[in-house]
């Protein structure tokens, strides 16, 4: 493992484990890349950590990773993180994504505005029942006194899902609706829509900005935009020129004061060669 809060970290929305994940890479980065796709996130996925861990030597795996990276699995860079005290510096990421992606699809991870995406539902296990039906249908078991029908769960569900909204747990849920019951409870559905309305919790806070990250070329360390660093790798690293800026041009009339200008500057110099 690397230190605390360095090392790999997967990126959202991964496609779930197969047998052909790297099928398109060739044998050797297709074996490496399983093994760092195990890895657990923080671990150290350094060339020379991979070297004491892996039967291959420190520049095939430089080679291999690159490749990987090319293939878009792989991704170096800088994210800055706000302490608690208030003080923020850069760390160290190395991303990893399962997944294959394009550059653009980096660049937009790189700004932060990549959604997690919601799995897919399974057709073959698709709930009858929403999650807060089946917390009010259960609460008979803990409190017989709160036994309700079908009608009245249906109604209350949506109670309930503002407070799973609100980042209430089940437990939570089940305590706030059990605790210190009247006895008798002549309204059951009543005195769970009180409860429920009384005692939600606040809403909550708004999520944190998304985090500043900055990719940097695999061969030399430049940082720079995605859109600068195709493959993960700058132009210089792939042996591409920077293409010269065009040569601005003059509208006519420019052009004709320039020369005006000129040709004074010569008609003076002149003018001071001529003996008196």
């Amino acid at each position: 493992m690397a230190s605390p809060g360095y090392g790999k970290r997967a990126a959202p929305g991964q496609l779930r484990y197969t047998n052909h994940d790297f099928a398109h890479l060739p044998p050797r980065e297709a074996a490496i890349a399983a093994y760092v796709d195990r890895l657990p996130d923080g671990a150290d996925i350094s060339v020379k950590t991979l070297a004491k861990t892996t039967p291959y030597g420190q520049c095939a795996l430089r080679t291999a990773l690159n490749r990987i990276q090319a293939a878009g699995h792989l991704r170096r860079g800088r994210e800055r993180l706000e302490t608690d005290s208030g003080e923020s510096r850069w760390i160290t990421r190395s991303w990893w994504s399962r997944t294959a992606r394009d550059d653009d699809w980096w660049g937009r991870f790189t700004r932060g505005d990549v959604p997690e995406p919601e799995p897919p539902p399974d057709p073959e296990h698709r709930p009858t029942r929403t999650r807060a039906h089946i917390l009010l249908a259960a609460l008979g078991r803990t409190a017989p006194a709160l036994s309700l029908s079908a009608a009245d769960c249906a109604r209350l569900a949506p109670l309930v899902e503002e407070w799973f909204a609100r980042g209430a747990t089940e437990e939570t849920l089940r305590t706030a609706l059990t605790a210190g019951l009247p006895t008798p409870v002549h309204s059951p559905a009543a005195l769970l829509r009180r409860r429920l309305t009384d005692k939600i919790p606040p809403p909550t806070p708004p999520a944190p900005p998304p985090p500043r990250r900055r990719l940097e070329c695999a061969e030399c360390g430049v940082p720079g935009h995605p859109e600068a660093l195709p493959g993960g790798v700058c132009r210089g690293c792939r042996g591409e020129r920077t293409p010269p800026h065009p040569p601005a041009l003059l509208h006519a009339p420019a052009i004709h004061a320039r020369v005006g200008e000129i040709r004074a500057a010569m008609s003076l110099k002149r003018q001071e060669r001529t003996p008196v």
